[in-house]
């Protein structure tokens, strides 16, 4: 297991300011050095990934996050959109959504989600959570550049 030299990018993709802060307080403790950016809703997204306005300068993420519930474009089109895409879908997307609906996991995986993790309610779980998924997708796996 080798480390990542650089850090990576993130795409936080979630509507709950609780959720948020929670992800950015998880990155803070444990020293995490991925750059986090977020975004409210399934349209902004896509604008992000895409560079379309208002984030022309924004940063191709390594990972995305994605809420599954997410005003004006759910996070199952958001997921739809990016794998369907040659020029997006080598991104990794970790649903992280607080379904444990059997059909939206089947659903995630069908439309070829990276991994599907269930948000714990408990803080000091949810930073675990967190930094396993930083861990797994900086440290273990090698991604696309």
């Amino acid at each position: 297991m080798t480390e990542s030299l650089e850090p990576i990018h993130i795409l936080l993709v979630e509507d709950d300011p609780g959720d948020v802060l929670m992800t950015q307080e998880a990155f803070e403790h444990h020293k995490i050095r991925n750059t986090l950016s977020v975004v409210p809703d399934g349209e902004q997204a896509l604008q992000f990934l895409r560079r379309e306005a208002p984030y022309e300068d924004a940063q191709r993420p390594g990972l995305i996050l994605l809420d599954l519930n997410l005003p004006r474009k759910d996070g199952r089109e958001v997921l739809s959109e990016v794998k369907a895409s040659p020029e997006l879908r080598t991104i990794p997307v970790v649903v992280l959504t607080t379904s444990e609906a059997e059909e939206d996991i089947l659903r995630s995986y069908d439309l070829h989600a990276n991994a599907y993790v269930t948000k714990p309610v408990d803080f000091d779980r949810f930073i675990d959570v967190v930094r396993q998924i930083d861990n797994f997708f900086v440290t273990v796996v090698k991604l696309p550049r």
